[in-house]
């Protein structure tokens, strides 16, 4: 027994973990065992009354795998993993602002992510996330087998250009645009998780541009249905935050959508976002280009982006495929 409790929060997906100190050195193998355990099970975990540092955050998230470094919002200095999402009283715009999956856009995705409250809204910021895995499971047996062996293009190209979303501009925050150099890289439609075994979709509004070797508007035909579906309100759980509360989500079965109610106050996060396990890369240009660019810490491409499009190895027309209430 490791002393954790964990409750259900909603019927698709979300629990919430008692009984951890986040912030303290979790040696025990079996306290992180159980924490893996449970966001394999629920999707999504949550935390309340934790009081970490951005370091004691970086500690805990690496328990779980390698840390990111996004390639195009500047982190913490001196600790790039650690991505501060901020929104200023006087910002319109905020961050994570419609239904994605984290970190879609890259060559081998993001696994999980681990957002911490700081500061939050007296009211409004609330987060959704829905479950791919009952959105999968509720496909007719027809669709299911038709979306075996689809992949689809996943890009950061629309999200992260000039007019996109993410890369608005917001008072706390140093975001660098997708301008010229970002890759597309393919994966399955559907996922088979590696440690659950579950199946669940894996298309998200923000970065599925397409459907491997189809039409644009038979592409979208498709997506567009899909992302309705996906968003079902039978698949959601939403998310309250206080000050020291975390969220610990599966990017592989799990979109979020923040919330953007809080007009005229502050919201100050911190996330970090845990790799899979460190693999070789494959030495072909465009390869070793997403690679690149998927570890530059986006302060570098703010300063240098310009340069960096000089350098870059090969054309961005090609297209990188995947190989094939409970006691713990």
């Amino acid at each position: 027994m490791t002393g954790l409790l964990v409750r259900r929060v909603a019927g698709a997906l979300g629990a919430e973990i008692t009984g951890v100190d986040l912030a303290k050195d979790l040696a025990d193998h079996a306290v992180i065992a159980a924490i893996r355990s449970a966001l394999v099970e629920h999707q999504v975990v949550f935390f309340r009354d934790q009081q970490l540092t951005a370091a004691e955050q970086v500690r805990f998230g690496a328990r779980f795998g390698p840390l990111n470094v996004h390639p195009y919002v500047s982190g913490m200095p001196g600790q790039p993993e650690v991505m501060e999402i901020i929104k200023e009283p006087e910002d319109r715009i905020n961050f994570g602002g419609g239904w994605h999956s984290d970190m879609s856009f890259l060559e081998k995705p993001a696994i999980g992510s681990i957002l911490y409250a700081v500061e939050v809204p007296e009211f409004g910021g609330d987060t959704l996330f829905a479950s791919q895995a009952a959105a999968y499971d509720a496909l007719s047996p027809g669709l299911k087998k038709a979306l075996e062996g689809l992949n689809a293009v996943h890009s950061a190209s629309r999200e992260y250009s000039s007019s996109g979303h993410s890369a608005q501009k917001r008072a706390g925050m140093q975001v660098a645009e997708a301008d010229g150099y970002v890759g597309e890289f393919m994966h399955p439609m559907v996922l088979t998780h590696p440690e659950s075994g579950r199946k669940a979709l894996y298309v998200n509004p923000a970065f599925t541009l397409r459907i491997e070797g189809w039409k644009t508007t038979e592409s979208k035909a498709l997506l567009d249905y899909l992302f309705n579906h996906c968003r079902y309100e039978g698949f959601t759980c939403r998310f309250t935050w206080r000050n020291g509360s975390i969220a610990f989500w599966d990017n592989r079965s799990v979109w979020h959508f923040a919330l953007n109610d809080y007009s005229g106050q502050r919201r100050h996060m911190r996330r970090v976002t845990v790799d899979p396990p460190h693999e070789a890369v494959a030495q072909d240009g465009r390869s070793v280009a997403a690679a690149v660019s998927a570890t530059e810490p986006a302060s570098d491409r703010l300063a240098v982006g310009a340069a960096r499009r000089d350098r870059a190895a090969g054309p961005n027309d090609g297209v990188s495929r995947p190989g094939e209430g409970q006691h713990v």
